[in-house]
C-alpha cells in the first residue's frame, strides 16, 4: 500500500475505449484512482455509480475520476456502456500495477484464500504523489469521504 508523500507508479494500461493511458498523461491536476475489484458486481457498479454522479462535484474540486481491476477491457466496455460511466475505466489483467499500488492482495472469502483487488482509493496531487489514502473501501458513502478530503488537497 502507498502511503501519502509517496510518488505514484508509472504505468501504461489499455482503457475502456481501448486506447494506451499513462498517468503522466492524467497529472497535472488532482487524480482520484480507485481501484475495484470487479466490473459489473454490486459493490462496484454501486461505487462507480457514485463517482458517475458526482462528476460535477469532483471537477468542481478540480479533479478527475479513473478506475482500474485486473478486468478484460472487453469487460470495461460492457460495464462503462451499462451503466453510462462518464470516466475511464483502466484495464490490468497481469496485475503489474495493482501491485505496485498495494491493492493486490490476499483475500478471505468464506474461509477461503484468493488473491484480488483490495478496495482502495488514491488521491494524486498534480505533481503524482499520494494526497490521501483510503485502504479497504466501504462502498457506501464513499463519494462524501473523497469529495471532503479533496477540499484539504492542493494540486
Amino acid at each position: 500500500m502507498l502511503n501519502v508523500g509517496d510518488k505514484a507508479p508509472a504505468f501504461t494500461l489499455r482503457s475502456d475505449s481501448g486506447e494506451e493511458v499513462r498517468l503522466k498523461d492524467l497529472l497535472g491536476k488532482t487524480l482520484v484512482l480507485y481501484f475495484y475489484p470487479r466490473a459489473d458486481t454490486p459493490g462496484c457498479t454501486s461505487e462507480a455509480n457514485q463517482f458517475r454522479d458526482a462528476k460535477k462535484e469532483l471537477e468542481k474540486a478540480g479533479a478527475r475520476v479513473v478506475g482500474m481491476s485486473g478486468d478484460p477491457v472487453e469487460d470495461l466496455q460492457k460495464f462503462r456502456d451499462k451503466y453510462m460511466l462518464n470516466f475511464p475505466l483502466l484495464s490490468d489483467p497481469s496485475h503489474q500495477t495493482l501491485e505496485a499500488y498495494g491493492v493486490w492482495q490476499e483475500k478471505n472469502m468464506y474461509g477461503r484464500k484468493t488473491m484480488g483487488v483490495a478496495r482502495t482509493t488514491y488521491i494524486l496531487g498534480a505533481d503524482g504523489k499520494v494526497k490521501t489514502v483510503f485502504p479497504r473501501v466501504k462502498v457506501e458513502g464513499h463519494i462524501h469521504e473523497v469529495l471532503a478530503a479533496l477540499k484539504d488537497v492542493k494540486a
